[in-house]
């Protein structure tokens, strides 16, 4: 599943290239037929993203909610676009380029109220600049969780999926299973800031990468993919040398060094 960093991703691309335009909007799958007539030849304000769930903004009763899930892709095409690929639900067409989406999870038209509803029930998203810290240390404190489940709560934290929950914890030295109520308010300051700024390096750059920016002088586009990650899928720690233990945490594989990240 897509984590925050490549929804924030889409959401700025589609932003730069369709918003403002009046977008030819149809469902060659049929699905979503009904609410592609209801948007199309209408012009698209607004793209936003908030965690892992993108919001194409027409305007106060007509916002397009889309939440990819294991399977949802898109497609982008130069104008004219192919011939659809596939069970395409929404295909979107602008003035230069156009897209498809396939296979999403969530796609459906919704209204303002239905929207902020749904905002409200999310947990602050580190890439957006209405974000609070301060809300994400408070149900903290509150929760006897494993902060290793905490981090996949998407109504804490919205966007960090399981490959930036394995990282975070291992560069801060944190057991998954210490008690998210257990965590001192400077330890979750650096948990904060250094979220905010591995998933800003995710949106740059299209891809996650927590490791590698600064070793031997390699940018992270010319990272190979074995060099990006530090624990996530490693068979040995990279700082001591000791196994990777894994196990199930939050119904999802979490990767930790039993000697860097003692509980």
């Amino acid at each position: 599943m897509p984590e925050g960093h490549t929804i924030h991703r889409i959401a700025r691309d589609h932003q730069k290239w369709f918003a403002g335009q009046k977008m030819i909007v149809a469902s060659p799958q049929g699905r979503f037929s009904d609410e592609a007539s209801k948007v199309s030849g209408k012009q698209l304000r607004e793209v936003t993203a908030h965690g892992k769930h993108l919001f194409y903004h027409w305007n106060r009763n007509l916002i397009g909610h889309i939440h990819l899930g294991l399977y949802g892709k898109f497609r982008l095409h130069k104008n004219p676009p192919p011939e659809p690929r596939g069970a395409v639900r929404v295909r979107m067409i602008g003035e230069k380029k156009s897209f498809d989406l396939n296979g999403p999870n969530c796609c459906e038209l919704i209204n303002k109220k239905e929207h902020d509803v749904l905002r409200l029930r999310l947990g602050e998203d580190p890439l957006r600049k209405d974000a609070s810290a301060e809300k994400v240390w408070q149900k903290m404190q509150k929760s006897r969780s494993a902060i290793g489940s905490l981090l996949l709560n998407q109504s804490v934290i919205a966007g960090v999926g399981n490959v930036y929950r394995a990282e975070i914890l291992f560069l801060l030295g944190i057991h998954p299973q210490m008690p998210a109520s257990e965590i001192q308010r400077s330890t979750f300051d650096k948990l904060w800031d250094l979220t905010v700024e591995l998933l800003q390096i995710g949106v740059k750059h299209n891809r996650i990468i927590t490791a590698g920016f600064t070793a031997a002088g390699k940018v992270p586009k010319r990272l190979k993919s074995t060099e990006r990650l530090n624990i996530y899928k490693r068979s040995s720690c990279p700082s001591c040398g000791s196994p990777v233990k894994t196990w199930q945490l939050a119904s999802r594989k979490i990767y930790a060094c039993g000697m860097c990240q003692k509980l």
